[in-house]
Order: C-alpha cells, then structure tokens, then sequence
C-alpha cells in the first residue's frame, strides 16, 4: 500500500540528539538519513535529518506499526482528516510526535516537534481521491 515513506526530523539546539535518534528509530528502524545544519531564528544551529524508506518490508512494517501503536481516536480522526492530510499526488502527510517516540508511542499531531512523514500511497493513476480510497479501506478494516 506504501511505496515509500520521506521523513524530516528537526534536532535544535537544546535537544538531546541521541534521545531523538531513538524515537526515529522506533517510528522507522533501519532509517538511513541525511544531516543539513542550519541556523534558527536565534542564530543556534538546527540539524535537520532526512531521509526515505522504501524497502517493502520497512514500509509493510512501518503500516502494522501504526495501526497497532496509534490510539483508535486517533485513527478515527485520520480518517476524517485524509481529505486535508492527502495531496493530489497521492502523498499522505502526517506528523508523529518526536518526543512521544523515545518512549515508543506512535501520536499522531497536526502541529508542534513532530517527525514529518510524508507517505507515498501505492495508487494507480496516483492520484487523491484514488489514494483515499485506499487508506479508507485499510482504516475500515482496523476499525
């Protein structure tokens, strides 16, 4: 259902790296990313990690996860947001929580420091309303 998964992960200056690697590493294992340094608003340096999963087995694993490790709410609120949180591309755009992943929990926000993903839907045409659909199915069988 995923043909690849993009992530961004922005690390500032008073954050503790080690402890953010790991909640990158508990949303997407084996993750290989990208380090860029920029500088912030208060001229502190952001090191900001990219990178992209696409291996079948990561992203398969990636789905279980989050269907798993997410609140039901939570899932139930995704599926009322796929409107707004799918382009017309078929890119799902979520954001999970950085904090709660040291900790191994999977929370979905809309705002705040979050892992940026953006989720590549496997759809033919690809297209919105046709990736929607998918992940509509997927979430009714969960639900």
């Amino acid at each position: 259902m995923i043909h690849n998964i993009r992530f961004r992960l922005f690390i500032y200056n008073n954050e503790n790296p080690e402890e953010l690697l790991t909640g990158l590493n508990n949303i997407l294992p084996d993750a290989q990313y990208e380090v860029e340094i920029a500088e912030g608003i208060d001229e502190k340096p952001i090191q900001i990690l990219t990178g992209k999963v696409s291996k079948k087995r990561q992203t398969k694993e990636f789905l279980k996860n989050l269907t798993e490790n997410v609140k039901k709410e939570e899932l139930v609120k995704l599926k009322q947001d796929l409107e707004r949180k799918t382009d017309e591309r078929g890119n799902l755009f979520l954001r999970i929580n950085k904090y709660d992943a040291i900790d191994e929990k999977w929370t979905i926000i809309d705002k705040g420091d979050s892992l940026h993903l953006k989720i590549k839907i496997a759809a033919y045409p690809a297209k919105k309303e046709i990736a929607i659909d998918k992940i509509n199915s997927h979430l009714e069988e969960i639900l």
